[in-house]
């Protein structure tokens, strides 16, 4: 699963320069995050999936599961910023 931090680190320096926040996913949900019943995507940066060697996988369950974990994680950091 190589270049999933890299794409993370590298997001950070482009939302800086635009003013942006960047809320990372850390290590939320970690019965999904660190579960071994199948292989996927992501990192403490946000999450990911691997496409396969010729692009063709589709994100897992577990993978968008990981992804509305993030969301609604995002969602409460963002609310607190709000205030």
């Amino acid at each position: 699963g190589g270049g999933q931090e890299t794409m993370g680190l590298t997001t950070v320096t482009f939302f800086a320069h635009h003013g942006m926040v960047f809320v990372p996913m850390g290590y939320i949900d970690r019965e999904k995050r660190f579960s071994f019943a199948e292989a996927h995507g992501g990192s403490a940066y946000g999450c990911g999936t691997f496409a396969g060697p010729d692009g063709m996988r589709q994100p897992s369950t577990l993978e968008k599961d990981l992804a509305v974990s993030q969301g609604k994680h995002f969602a409460v950091i963002t609310a607190k910023l709000a205030k």
